[in-house]
């Protein structure tokens, strides 16, 4: 029988029965289990423990508002000054002409004459032709005509050619004559207010020396 060759000899070097195990290509695995040494965790007490777990407090999740409810807030501000304006009362100006000259300028020219020392005069307010001689238009406007001093002895006539106070206006007067040139009357103000047309026609007046100590 032949002999054997023996693996030392050949140079080889026979595996020891650790090279024979097969390594592990699994990672370590944590598990539920507790150690000899720690302690689990989930059954331990927070305050014997330092390795328990703590609970950790979770802020409430911040939702964004609807598209609904962001569309009402924005309308609200919007809602708020269209009901402002809705709420306004008119001005006295806006009024229909007639309306305006009979309630409210009538009563307010009156009062601011009496004022400068004039308690006998007469106002009214007419539809007629304008009392001036060579005037070419021969159609009757809306004319305020006021007297005093022995009735008929100073007149004075305020013209409303477009019955419209924001529109042409004439002035002409008269003591005991034929009535003065027709002149224009408050041309230069871009907005006629109540205030304002009382106030031109006292100063008009005043100017021809009529108010006052005059």
């Amino acid at each position: 029988m032949a002999d054997q060759t023996n693996q030392n000899q050949a140079g080889e070097v026979a595996p020891t029965t650790a090279d024979k195990q097969v390594p592990s290509t699994k990672s370590p695995e944590a598990t539920d289990l507790p150690t000899a040494n720690t302690p689990d965790p989930k059954a331990a007490n927070p305050e014997d423990n330092p390795n328990a777990a703590k609970p950790v407090a979770v802020p409430p999740k911040r939702e964004k508002p609807a598209a609904a409810d962001k569309a009402a807030v924005d309308e609200k501000p919007a809602a708020a000054a269209k009901a402002a304006k809705k709420e306004k009362a008119p001005s006295v100006e806006d009024k229909p002409f007639v309306e305006f000259i009979e309630q409210d300028y009538l009563p307010a020219l009156q009062k601011a004459i009496a004022q400068q020392g004039v308690q006998d005069l007469q106002v009214s307010f007419a539809k007629q032709k304008v009392p001036i001689t060579g005037f070419e238009s021969a159609e009757e406007c809306w004319q305020i005509i006021g007297s005093w001093k022995e009735i008929g002895l100073r007149q004075f006539n305020l013209y409303f050619p477009e019955e419209d106070i924001q529109g042409k206006k004439g002035f002409s007067c008269n003591e005991g004559k034929k009535p003065s040139t027709l002149e224009s009357f408050l041309i230069d103000e871009r907005k006629i207010t109540l205030d304002l047309l009382v106030f031109g026609l006292v100063q008009r007046l005043d100017g021809q020396k009529w108010l006052g100590i005059n």
